[in-house]
Formats: C-alpha cells, structure tokens, sequence
C-alpha cells in the first residue's frame, strides 16, 4: 500500500488522484458512458475499495468499488467515497449508484464535478445530502472534465467533441504534391495516434481519401476491446465496395448528400450503413452529420481527412481540438493540412491556444484548441 499523506486536505488529494486514475481505465471501454473511477477510504484514508466504469450496460465504478470492498470483507459505514463525476440517481441501464452508496453505509462523498446529464445533474448529490451525507463537489474538477470532454459537450450542446488528427512536416505539409504521405512521422507517433482513436467513439474521413489512399482505418497499434464506429463523408455515394475499410469487426457508416440505389446496396451488401441527408444540397451537411452522431450516442469524433474536408470543417467552425504531430524534415512543394483559402489580414486567421506540447519518438505532438467556444 502507498503510504498516505498525512493532512485531511492531502489525504483528499491523494485519493482523487487514484479515483482519476481509475477512471482513465475505462477510457477506451465506457462509451458512450462517461469515464469515471472511485474509490472507497476509511477515515484514516486506508483504501477499502476501487473501480471504474465497464463497458455500457455493466456496473458503473461505484458498484464495482463496492464490490472491490466486499470481495476483501471490509466494512463500509462511514467511509468515503471519491469519485470523478456525481453519482447517478436514476433507474438507467443500471441502478442509481447513489442508493448502492447509502446501503453500504457510506456517510461522505468527494465528488470532482456535477454531471452534465440532465436525467441526473445535481440529483444525485440532492439525493446523498438528504439522507445525510456530507458531500463535496469540485476537488479534480478539470481533469475528470477532460476526461469526458466529449460527454459534456453531447450533454450540454447536443454534439460530439471533434478532433481532428493531422501528422505533417514541420513546414505543414501532409504530402507530397503527388500524394504519397507514407511515412511523415515516425513508428511511435502512429502507435499514439492509434491510442487516439481508440479512445474515440467515431473516426470519420473523407471519400477522397477513402479512394486515393485505401486506408484501413481502424486501431491496430494500440490494445482495444472495441473498435470506433468509422463515419465516412461520401456526398456521391463514391466508396469503393472493394475498399479495406469494410471490416466484420466495425461499423460502418457512409453519410452521402446525393441518394443513388445501386450503389448504396452494394455498399450495404459491404455491412455498411448509409445515410442519405434529405436536405437537397449536393453536399454532406456537416453540421448535420454531427447531430446525427450525438443523437447516436457519439461522444468523440476523431477526423483524419484529407485537406478539402478538413477545411470544410474548420470554416464551418466544427473543430474543437487539433492533435498535430510534427516531424523534424521540410518537404517544401506538398500538400497542405487543410484547404482555407488566402486571407488578406493576421486578424482574419483563426486564433488557437496550445493545450500541450509533447516530444513523442522523433516528433512533436501538439494539442491546440480555439481561443472561443463553450470549452475555451
């Protein structure tokens, strides 16, 4: 056991920090669940239990906490529970956590953050404090938000957080001019880039590239149990039937513009989904597409497009985050990472902030939001 800080204050600190670490756990595995980790103290700060959120449908990391205890035979009245997001306090795929919570005898809840869903938001601490719990909300708010920053944007605007992935030269270029991209950065920055879409619930391209490059698409390099949902953007109804995107093991789903029977049922014959936008436009809604995607459930979108549709998303101001690696080499004449078109003014360019700068093998990975949006 590691050995516990000594004040009340460090004591709560240092049990957050194991409840966030068990939520990391469940990172790739809750979706479209939040990610969230608890643990069980006594009042010396000894652990009696741990856990955190399994995959939809199974315990949320309250119960498997409880259950954590209860396989050690400690006993629970008056301990404390630390956990990452307020527990639920209605009947869902599971039972409310916080009536498990209060027959095991729990008298004090540390909470890092309220939970953004309104079927729950704020009741499951009414529900604690009435029947006498001490409960405290806020200690490791930012990282349990950051965890599930794609459930609190589902939950509070009713659309999916939007990474877009880019891996590019350190004078910005994707490709050559002829389109060959293999390899710009190095074996370890793909081996994360993959633990990136595997903690998506979509990854979505673009039909073009989808032609040009013939790419799988899927997570290879990194452990997962499952693989993310892959949203193609394909206006004509254009993608190959023959193309190594069509996998018995992911869903596949191909949003078109333009409807077109045969080709729409040879892709279907693929295991594909399509769907045709009714809007009478000869292009994808994108917008659109993405109230298509919150609506099913898709808390984290992961774009790697080519530079037509990544432009296409960044004006339509789609984009809440880019996670761009960088490589030490110039390439010069080469392809750039999106198609903005010129502007006459430093004003006019889009402001971002860096959230992080990494050093990962040989390259730079840099993780940059806006300078506005709910989130900034």
């Amino acid at each position: 056991m590691n050995p516990m800080p000594e004040s009340s204050a460090s004591i709560d600190a240092h049990l957050m920090e194991l409840a966030l670490q068990q939520a990391a756990l469940s990172l790739t595995l809750s979706a479209p669940n939040p990610r969230v980790g608890c643990v069980l103290a006594d009042a010396q700060g000894r652990v009696l239990g741990l856990g955190h959120t399994q995959r939809v449908g199974g315990p949320h990391a309250e119960v498997m906490a409880l259950r954590d205890a209860q396989r050690q035979g400690h006993a629970l009245q008056g301990a404390t529970a630390y956990v990452t997001l307020e527990p639920c306090s209605h009947q869902g795929r599971t039972g409310p956590c916080c009536e498990a919570l209060l027959a095991a005898g729990i008298r004090r809840v540390v909470a890092a953050v309220e939970d953004p869903n309104p079927q729950v938001r704020g009741q499951g601490f009414a529900r604690l404090r009435a029947a006498g719990v001490d409960v405290q909300v806020g200690l490791g708010e930012h990282p349990a938000r950051e965890l599930n920053i794609g459930f609190f944007k589902r939950m509070t605007h009713g659309l999916p957080w939007v990474r877009m992935k880019l891996a590019a030269s350190l004078d910005g270029k994707t490709a050559l001019l002829n389109g060959n991209s293999q390899w710009i950065t190095s074996p370890a920055a793909r081996r994360d880039g993959h633990a990136w879409r595997a903690r998506a619930c979509a990854l979505l391209t673009g039909v073009g590239t989808v032609r040009e490059d013939d790419p799988q698409l899927d997570v290879r390099e990194v452990h997962t149990l499952r693989q993310p949902l892959l949203v193609v953007v394909d206006s004509r109804l254009e993608t190959p039937p023959q193309a190594r995107l069509f996998q018995p093991t992911r869903p596949v789903l191909i949003c078109a513009a333009q409807p077109h029977a045969d080709r729409a049922a040879a892709l279907q014959a693929r295991g594909a989904e399509v769907l045709v936008q009714s809007l009478k436009q000869p292009k994808v809604d994108l917008q659109v597409l993405l109230q298509e995607l919150a609506r099913r459930e898709i808390n984290e979108v992961h774009i790697e497009a080519g530079h037509l549709l990544n432009g296409s998303f960044i004006r339509a101001g789609l984009v809440d985050e880019w996670l761009v690696y960088l490589a030490p080499r110039l390439i010069g004449q080469g392809r750039d990472m999106a198609a903005l078109g010129p502007i006459e003014q430093l004003g006019q360019a889009l402001p971002l902030r860096f959230e992080a700068v990494d050093r990962i093998g040989a390259d730079l990975r840099i993780l940059a939001r806006p300078d506005h949006g709910p989130f900034a």
